[in-house]
């Protein structure tokens, strides 16, 4: 029986169903907890707002300042066409082909191999590699992984992600004051009296999901994360037609052992592949930012390279 070809168009498709899948649960765990905060304490709106709009405070500096933030975290320094103007010529040739605006190029002086792009949209958008990157990669190689950080800048994945993050601070701050304040209330029963078996199964669910929310928020931002770097791979083939050149190169990059020394848990889930060091075990993969690049390379190998 022939093998099944997998194009890069399914690769999206079906990236783009499961990330739409994922965020709807999100969402869908964020009004849960809400709604069983809001009736446990008996003021839903001061609580559930009070959390969106630190969370959306957060969101407002992230979006317009993360990408001066993560340069200055990574110690990357803008790219100067002079000295890198085969870098500088390739993120512009994938730019025409991606139909953005050329990315600013940055650079980190870094003998370990890595990229990562960042920006609230493609008009801001950064494409930071090491020197590591550019050389010990080839032609091939280089274009596969700056057409996949390009990708990410036309996907809207920096902005997704933020999105994401968003999320995960709404969760984590609805659980952390429901278990606050059932300790400050915990010699009161009036709740209990007027509300009967109901304040107490309310009681009991806001409980287990104050405890596993932030569990499962950590669980999904990873998995959402991991799409995207499929889809990520998939649009990078969809510009450079040649799935072999970023195969080799993720096969190169997972064969780095050298640390990044810039990267910390902060920005680690922007680079193309983890620059921390992974550890193994079915409970450690499910909370990983990166899926295995194993499985990234041989989906990659699988696509047809035809438009």
């Amino acid at each position: 029986m022939p093998a099944v070809t997998v194009t890069f168009y399914d690769a999206i498709a079906s990236n783009k169903r499961r990330s739409i899948a994922l965020c709807s649960f999100f969402i869908l765990i964020i009004g849960a907890l809400g709604m069983a905060f809001g009736v446990v304490l008996g003021d839903p709106g001061f609580a559930t707002g009070l959390a969106l709009i630190v969370a959306g405070g957060s969101a407002w500096i992230s979006y317009y300042h993360s990408d001066s933030m993560v340069l200055a975290m990574s110690g990357a320094r803008p790219v100067v066409h002079e000295q890198y103007p085969f870098l500088d010529n390739v993120i512009e040739g994938l730019a025409i082909a991606a139909g953005v605006p050329k990315p600013r190029a940055y650079i980190i002086e870094d003998s370990a191999m890595n990229a990562f792009a960042t920006g609230r949209d493609p008009r801001h958008a950064v494409v930071c590699v090491t020197s590591g990157l550019l050389t010990r990669l080839n032609r091939a190689e280089l274009e596969g992984v700056i057409a996949h950080e390009m990708s990410h800048v036309r996907n809207y994945d920096i902005r997704f992600m933020s999105l994401v993050v968003v999320m995960v601070g709404v969760i984590t701050l609805l659980s952390d004051w429901f278990l606050r304040s059932l300790r400050w209330r915990g010699g009161r029963r009036s709740s209990s009296r007027e509300g009967g078996a109901a304040a107490l199964v309310f009681l009991i669910i806001g409980l287990v999901l104050a405890i596993l929310a932030p569990i499962v928020a950590a669980l999904i931002q990873a998995a959402v994360s991991r799409q995207r770097e499929f889809m990520a791979d998939a649009n990078g083939v969809r510009l450079t037609r040649c799935p072999k050149g970023l195969a080799d190169a993720l096969r190169k990059l997972g064969a780095d052992t050298e640390p990044l020394e810039a990267a910390n848990k902060a920005t680690a889930h922007l680079y193309i592949v983890s620059p921390l060091m992974a550890h193994g075990g079915r409970v450690n993969s499910w909370f990983s930012t990166h899926p295995p690049i194993e499985e990234r390379i041989k989906r990659l190998e699988a696509m047809g390279a035809t438009a």
